[in-house]
């Protein structure tokens, strides 16, 4: 019997880094996609994982390029998670966006379809297409109001993604994620913010951090649990779609005042806010209603809010303390 073959769009983020280690330990042959110019530093997650996997050349705003990446993995599955994904920088970059977040989704569902309308797809949607939201918690039957552009472009990946399965029968999946954290996210996004600047004034390498809305709520997972609710929607007989969150709601100012407990701090001591880290139009509140694919897909999150901010200091603390 061989190998399940998955191709892996976003394989050297935090979240692709994370996919890429299950699918091995479930024995698939794992294809990551890579543009061309990616540079070593830009593969730090992969690293340790890097013999294992085969890499392909390819780029979500090249039609062409993607194709040939297809032909080239002949894969059972594939998992597009590659966009540009970080909120603060759509506002700045909006048609970049547009063109890697939304048309990306379309291009590789366009090289699936070519190639092999019977690989299963998967689509890493975003709990940001709720935006201003009309009801909560959000569920996969909730309206959708984005209020960023990184949101409509998510947004048109996800019904394209439904659209391409009920116009060619294709098995497509789209994942409507809501925040996924970890030790390996980006120092863009705030959670990150925070526990490597109170790891800093932990270890006496800063005395303060600057913050936007402290107000804003998010429903924050873990993304090494979020990774197996993705690969689980992939293995059912019929395609869908779901919503992937915890049902926890925390403000930026829990997660930092958790952060600074754990060193044993008080965070109203070292925060600031400054207006140029709050967003044009604020998502004030996100919470995501799982239960569809805890009955569907028999999924749950291990890790809760307390010990995944724990998991985060304790990274940065290690890490700070070693250069």
């Amino acid at each position: 019997m061989t190998n399940k073959r998955a191709l892996v769009t976003g394989i050297s983020g935090q979240v692709g880094s994370y996919l890429a280690e299950l699918l091995l330990s479930k024995g698939y042959d794992v294809f990551g996609l890579v543009r061309r110019h990616a540079s070593d530093g830009s593969l730090w997650r992969i690293k340790p994982i890097l013999d294992k996997i085969n890499m392909v050349e390819g780029d979500l705003t090249d039609q062409s390029s993607l194709n040939k990446a297809i032909e080239n993995a002949t894969p059972d599955e594939v998992y597009n998670l590659g966009s540009q994904s970080f909120v603060g920088v759509s506002w700045k970059q909006p048609e970049y966006t547009a063109n890697v977040t939304g048309l990306g989704a379309l291009r590789m569902l366009e090289a699936v379809r070519n190639y092999d309308d019977s690989v299963k797809f998967y689509q890493a949607s975003s709990s940001e297409m709720f935006g201003m939201v009309r009801e909560s918690p959000q569920n996969e039957d909730t309206p959708f109001y984005p209020r960023s552009p990184y949101g409509i472009a998510k947004l048109y990946a996800h019904w394209m993604t439904i659209n391409y399965r009920e116009s060619y029968e294709m098995f497509t999946v789209s994942g409507i994620c809501f925040n996924m954290e970890s030790p390996r996210r980006g120092i863009e996004f705030v959670t990150k913010k925070i526990t490597d600047g109170v790891a800093k004034i932990s270890l006496g390498l800063s005395n303060g951090l600057i913050l936007g809305n402290l107000n804003a709520k998010r429903d924050w997972g873990y993304a090494p649990d979020y990774v197996e609710a993705m690969w689980m929607s992939l293995q059912q007989e019929e395609p869908d779609d779901f919503v992937i969150a915890t049902g926890e709601t925390h403000s930026v100012k829990e997660f930092a005042e958790e952060a600074f407990s754990y060193i044993d701090l008080d965070y109203r001591d070292y925060i600031k806010q400054d207006r140029e880290f709050m967003r044009p139009a604020e998502v004030d509140l996100l919470v995501g209603d799982a239960s569809k694919a805890r009955k569907k897909l028999g999924w749950k999150p291990k890790v809760r809010f307390k010990e995944l901010v724990k998991v985060m200091m304790e990274y940065d603390l290690e890490r700070l303390e070693k250069t």
